[in-house]
């Protein structure tokens, strides 16, 4: 069955990219509803804006969506992780500012306000898109791929100069709550000299270091009170591209590999799949299908304690 909140939830803070106070609250939706955002601030022309791969602006550094009146908000990969890592398939998240609140970085925050509002099933079966043949696409030395699988799984690979990141690959299996308790609390990245190139240019004026992101020197962690994880970057990589994969519109029955991936990566695949109509089909879940879904049977104790 399909999911929703029991009630509206509300997330305050700031704006990663600028700094301004942002306040957004997710509203529970009817079956078939899906995501959708709304700018509460716009009051001139189409506020809303669809949770969808297709009207992804691509960025480097982060998910941006838009739709055909001009309007945007950008960073929703953390709070689509969310929902998608929850198993919530309507929601309507209203927020009054061109920017998702960063919070800590992670999606943690995120996870333990919708499951502390609590979920309610609706009497509408869920959908998925089943991956029938391989696809993949390839931007430089970044590569990500989609092939079948009885369950979401997600695998990724990266590689920096930093020291203190070097070499790191991860797989999870995304059933059953896997997202909130292996993932959800891991941290956005970036190196020191991205931070003073991006607050140089007018970004990342949200703070950085500690408050909502970790930031590698070298051999050198920036980040308060450490890592999260000892492989807290990969696993961080892996978050963003499950809410990026929740672009698809409805949860994806694959196995996903990402090597050296980004935000845009991901995106290309995802509109590389719908060009393809024999690589997919839409599948109505059975009891047991369903149970291999993220976020079915999660509970609120599962969330990490840094949340």
């Amino acid at each position: 069955m399909q999911t929703t909140l029991n009630g509206p939830v509300t997330f305050t803070g700031v704006g990663l990219h600028s700094g301004k106070p942002v306040r957004m609250t997710v509203h529970p939706a009817s079956p078939e509803h899906g995501i959708w955002f709304r700018r509460t601030d716009v009051t001139d022309c189409d506020a809303l804006i669809p949770a969808r791969y297709d009207v992804v602006h691509q960025s480097p550094l982060c998910t941006k969506i838009v739709n055909e009146a001009g309007t945007t908000l950008s960073t929703v990969e953390h709070i689509m992780a969310a929902l998608a890592g929850c198993g919530i398939h309507n929601a309507m998240v209203d927020v009054n500012g061109p920017e998702v609140p960063i919070l800590d970085g992670s999606s943690a925050q995120f996870v333990k306000g919708l499951l502390s509002r609590g979920l309610r099933s609706q009497e509408t079966p869920v959908r998925v898109i089943e991956i029938l043949k391989p696809v993949d696409v390839r931007k430089g030395d970044a590569w990500a791929r989609l092939e079948p699988a009885d369950e979401l799984r997600i695998d990724f690979h990266i590689s920096f100069e930093e020291e203190a990141i070097g070499v790191q690959e991860k797989g999870l299996q995304m059933a059953n709550g896997a997202f909130v308790r292996e993932l959800s609390n891991c941290r956005t990245f970036c190196r020191r000299a991205e931070v003073e190139w991006m607050q140089d240019n007018g970004l990342a004026l949200g703070g950085v270091a500690g408050e909502n992101a970790v930031v590698f020197d070298g051999a050198v962690v920036e980040s308060g009170a450490g890592l999260r994880h000892a492989d807290e970057p990969v696993r961080h990589k892996m978050l963003d591209a499950l809410g990026d994969l929740a672009l698809a519109g409805a949860p994806i029955l694959g196995h996903y590999t990402g090597f050296r991936a980004g935000h845009a990566v991901t995106n290309d695949l995802l509109r590389a799949l719908f060009a393809q109509p024999d690589a997919f089909r839409m599948v109505t879940c059975d009891r047991d299908m369903q149970a291999r879904l993220p976020g079915v049977g999660v509970h609120l104790d599962e969330i990490p304690a840094v949340a």
